[in-house]
């Protein structure tokens, strides 16, 4: 099973949220876990504004920032080209999607094609579900 994380489920592997617990068995029960090369700006900038709210201590950031920086190697990392663009445009406008939604899903749907295999789209907000949906990807329960 391969599933996809977005930058929102990414973050709960590594900042204790709702839904953690249950993410991070399903990454584990998965063969490969996959997310867009934009979502390691994306994770780094959340994991900075809850420490500039002071969410946690400069050694336990500095501590999430390694660990995160480790296994950035071990996830399957979608590069984003030209034509993965273009669709997250055409999918942005048609589910009425922000950019880097629109490129997380786009990045899913393109991992799906490239491996003719079912992908788990797993991510928190309800808009970039359902248009997952709406696209015919598997979601994460």
């Amino acid at each position: 099973m391969v599933v996809y994380l977005d930058t929102s489920s990414l973050v709960k592997l590594y900042v204790e949220e709702k839904d953690s617990v249950k993410l991070t068995a399903l990454v584990r029960s998965s063969k490969v876990a996959a997310t867009s090369l934009v979502a390691y700006a994306e994770a780094r900038a959340a994991f900075a504004r809850r420490y500039r709210e002071k969410a946690f201590r400069r050694p336990e950031y500095e501590h999430l920032i390694s660990f995160f920086d480790k296994d950035w190697d071990n996830y399957l990392i979608v590069r984003v080209g030209k034509d993965l663009v273009r669709l997250a445009g055409d999918l942005a406008e048609r589910h009425g999607l922000r950019g880097f939604d629109a490129i997380h899903l786009s990045s899913a749907l393109t991992l799906c094609r490239e491996l003719s295999a079912p992908v788990i789209f797993s991510c928190s907000d309800r808009k970039l579900q359902k248009a997952s949906r709406l696209e015919d990807l598997y979601q994460s329960e």
